[in-house]
């Protein structure tokens, strides 16, 4: 059962001899590995989402592994059916091109095995998009598209794809341009899923909400941010034009933006 619950045999071993707490996640996981009952697994879930809040040092994914980490995000993909992601820093992993995600893993100095582990994990990931079942709705600000994290080339494949993606029927992709007055304070990055469950990114740890009245807190944020950012046509007329600057950047020879190594 830990393959299909997507956690290692200790872990698992650990949580049934009561060695190991029970995270809402692993007991999403477990549940849904076992194959129980809908109404058995809102019992369970019920009880476990009692804790609201828990939080998983970054380090110990480091030690698990990033592909591992990689593993766990998708489990959760595929048996959300809403999934919303609020993107304040960093491109999300599941629009990032190959060559991002490397820029991203490697900036973390692993080996070079457990680099490609980890982009490959995020690589697969990305399969949900085309999932007709699924419903992806994604808003990131025009900051986090202009920032220079890669040289100019890979930023004018990465927004391409996004581009690209955001005219599958199951995607929404929306950008929250710099311009303008703006009634709300984006604060940081995070991921909601069917509006039960929130995931966000600290710089020491990763959180998980599931305390009802603090997901709807998340729930209408990302709202009122989808609501003002710009779709359709107009978003992709905003990336193109991101686009072009870096691809002057390129042809004039500034392949990383000032101060970077």
């Amino acid at each position: 059962m830990a393959r299909s619950a997507v956690m290692s045999t200790s872990k698992l071993s650990k949580i049934e001899n009561g060695r190991a707490a029970v995270s809402v996640v692993d007991a999403d996981r477990i549940l849904t590995a076992i194959g129980v009952s809908e109404a058995v697994k809102a019992e369970y879930m019920a009880a476990a989402r009692a804790e609201a809040t828990e939080a998983t040092a970054w380090r110990l994914y480091r030690r698990l592994g990033y592909h591992r980490k990689q593993q766990q995000i998708k489990a959760m993909d595929d048996t959300t059916t809403l999934l919303r992601i609020f993107q304040t820093s960093l491109i999300p992993g599941l629009l990032q091109t190959p060559e991002f995600a490397r820029a991203v893993f490697a900036r973390k100095e692993i080996g070079e095995e457990q680099l490609s582990r980890a982009v490959g994990g995020r690589l697969a990931r990305q399969a949900v998009l085309y999932d007709p079942a699924k419903e992806l709705q994604f808003v990131i600000l025009e900051s986090v598209l202009r920032w220079g994290l890669v040289p100019p080339a890979v930023m004018v494949e990465q927004l391409d794809r996004i581009v690209s993606v955001s005219r599958l029927s199951g995607v929404d992709v929306r950008v929250m341009p710099l311009a303008g007055f703006h009634a709300d304070v984006p604060g940081h990055s995070f991921a909601v899923r069917d509006d039960r469950t929130v995931t966000v990114e600290t710089v020491h740890a990763e959180l998980v909400v599931t305390d009802p009245r603090d997901v709807d807190l998340y729930v209408r944020k990302f709202e009122r941010f989808s609501s003002a950012a710009l779709a359709g046509d107009d978003m992709r007329s905003l990336l193109e034009g991101i686009r072009d600057e870096f691809l002057r950047k390129q042809e004039t020879g500034l392949e990383r933006p000032p101060g970077c190594p």
